[in-house]
């Protein structure tokens, strides 16, 4: 809302919606703070009543001069000064756990409410809407928090702290132009699909890791398809080697994981090419409920204590350093192989070469088909060389499955061949139109 003409303050008057909603926000926050410091058996500066008058007063003040905002200001001096005052009489007591008995959360409470008056006024309703419910989450969220704060290992900290800097500063920063003549993608381009893959990534090993109910039934194997499926593949066909009885549960979440992937693929494809992806959405959501239906009736089969099991976590931090310089160095080999080859050889070779990688890692080859890093090839023949590519991989999962578990992964190892077959035998229709030039 922009400032009032001088001498026209009548124009910046609050409006009836406006007061309404900062006397809402402001008694749910004095409701949450009462009813936190309650439960705690103690009592602090600020409530139901306090907080609502504290954003009438940062209401009124603002609107008495919203451009300098010298009576804002002024009451912002003083309340600063009475809660100045609270904290030192109260600094030097403890609590009954020998804690301080005072802390900063009830002063930025209290500065809070003031500020909402302002707040409310001023900007777009969601930012007061959002501010008051986050300080109301962190609030009653105080003993979970703490939880986290303690489970969370120093260095995944740090390793996050690392990803935020190379997608915060390092994205913005790198050239959006080619920089050789060998592949049309970009530095930036390069980056932002390890920062795509990286983020799904983590977000999956997170949830993993600190989340309780992902270690029963099949979340593990579902979350571990988001991560990477192969990975989850030998995680799990390793297990039904270490622990046979759990073989029922472990061929369900090695084809839970698959489906998993075929939807993993469609939403990366989707955040770089919208149209490719549209092309895809039919194919790889029929070929992921086929799977979901495979793995569903696998798990059906299995007994109530095998699927009490935790089927364990599905590798390393994905955002460690290390790791993402590999994907980024892997996906410029991709992109300058698939340039030549299709130079080259045209679609035929980007059909074997998506066959080839297939067996590694199938990220950087998708992405660089989604993101243009091929030259001269049609949306039906990148389509085809993705779903070559993700057929491939299946047939490398069930080399793993069978490898590691024996037949006791013999189920999930003929799904995965099925499903292999199914794509190829999809991939064959736009793969001969291309090859013989047919519009």
């Amino acid at each position: 809302m922009s400032a009032p003409a001088p001498g026209n303050v009548a124009a910046f008057l609050p409006t009836p919606a406006a007061l309404g909603l900062l006397l809402a926000l402001s008694l749910f926050l004095g409701l949450a703070f009462e009813d936190y410091f309650a439960r705690a058996h103690t009592t602090r500066p600020g409530g139901i009543r306090t907080f609502p008058l504290l954003a009438l007063a940062g209401a009124a003040l603002y609107s008495l001069d919203p451009r300098r905002f010298v009576p804002f200001t002024a009451g912002l001096v003083v309340l600063g000064v009475w809660l100045a005052a609270y904290y030192w009489s109260y600094q030097h007591e403890r609590d009954e756990a020998g804690e301080p008995h005072v802390g900063l959360t009830v002063p930025i409470l209290n500065v809070h409410a003031y500020l909402l008056g302002a707040i409310t006024l001023a900007f777009p309703h969601w930012i007061a809407i959002g501010l008051t419910v986050s300080a109301v989450l962190l609030l009653t969220g105080r003993e979970r928090l703490h939880e986290l704060a303690r489970r969370v290992e120093m260095q995944e900290i740090i390793t996050a702290g690392k990803f935020l800097i190379l997608a915060g500063i390092v994205l913005p920063l790198m050239p959006t132009q080619p920089v050789t003549t060998l592949t049309s993608i970009t530095p930036r381009q390069v980056w932002l699909a390890l920062v795509v893959i990286s983020t799904l990534s983590y977000g999956s090993y997170l949830a993993q890791r600190y989340w309780p109910p992902a270690a029963r039934g099949l979340w593990m194997a579902g979350l571990g398809g988001l991560y990477s499926s192969t990975a989850m593949t030998v995680v799990l066909a390793r297990q039904i080697h270490a622990d046979p009885t759990t073989w029922r549960r472990g061929q369900a979440g090695i084809t839970l994981a698959t489906g998993i992937m075929y939807v993993r693929i469609l939403v990366v494809v989707a955040v770089f090419n919208p149209a490719l992806a549209r092309s895809l959405l039919v194919v790889f959501l029929v070929l992921g409920l086929l799977a979901f239906v495979i793995a569903t009736l696998q798990y059906r089969m299995q007994d109530p204590a095998d699927a009490a099991r935790a089927p364990g976590t599905s590798g390393g931090n994905p955002l460690e350093i290390g790791a993402a310089g590999t994907f980024a160095g892997l996906f410029l080999v991709v992109s300058v192989a698939s340039g030549w080859t299709a130079s080259r050889f045209g679609t035929a070779g980007i059909f074997v070469l998506a066959a080839i990688v297939g067996v590694t890692d199938i990220d950087p080859f998708v992405l660089n088909l989604a993101q243009g890093g091929t030259a001269g090839i049609t949306a039906g023949a990148m389509a085809a060389a993705i779903l070559i590519a993700a057929s491939s991989n299946n047939v490398l999962k069930a080399i793993y499955a069978v490898g590691f578990a024996g037949r006791s992964a013999l189920g999930s190892a003929v799904a995965l061949i099925a499903l292999a077959i199914i794509g190829v035998a999809i991939a064959a229709f736009p793969a001969a139109f291309t090859l013989l030039g047919a519009p």
